[in-house]
């Protein structure tokens, strides 16, 4: 907890983001797409980080990481598509789907068997996903 505020140290860093986007010109000028290279960027350093077995940089680079999480989410919520709290909503039932050996009834007595729990669950995702971009509007064109 933020001993000013009360608040987590993630929702204080959100906050920030918010505060940066509004009152930063750079900030406010990046889209998701303008983003990419950055994107692209920390993920490679979190890689060599974890490569070259160095916590301090580790944890460097993964603050660099969620930092680009954090922006998109703060652009994403201006423009009224999707907020911090929606895409931490959507980990969170995304790992209960993909364990339910932890989080419903399945069973899963080993290595093999929990990834086998959690490639069914991305294959039904990724059907599920199939299946709604191909079904017809059920409203059916607006009449003019």
């Amino acid at each position: 907890m933020s001993a000013t505020t009360g608040s987590s140290a993630l929702e204080d860093f959100a906050e920030q983001m918010r505060v940066l986007q509004r009152e930063c010109a750079w900030k406010r000028e990046q889209t998701h797409t303008s983003l990419i290279p950055y994107v692209r960027e920390e993920a490679e350093e979190v890689v060599e980080a974890i490569e070259s077995g160095d916590p301090a940089a580790l944890c460097d680079e993964l603050g660099d990481l969620l930092l680009q999480v954090f922006i998109h989410a703060v652009i994403a919520e201006e423009a009224g598509e999707f907020t911090l709290d929606d895409v931490a909503r959507g980990v969170i039932a995304k790992m209960e789907r993909r364990n339910p050996h932890v989080f419903g009834d399945a069973v899963a007595a080993d290595v093999a068997e929990v990834m086998e729990l959690w490639n069914a669950a991305k294959a039904a995702e990724k059907a599920e996903k199939v299946r709604n971009t191909q079904q017809p509007d059920v409203a059916g064109p607006a009449q003019t």
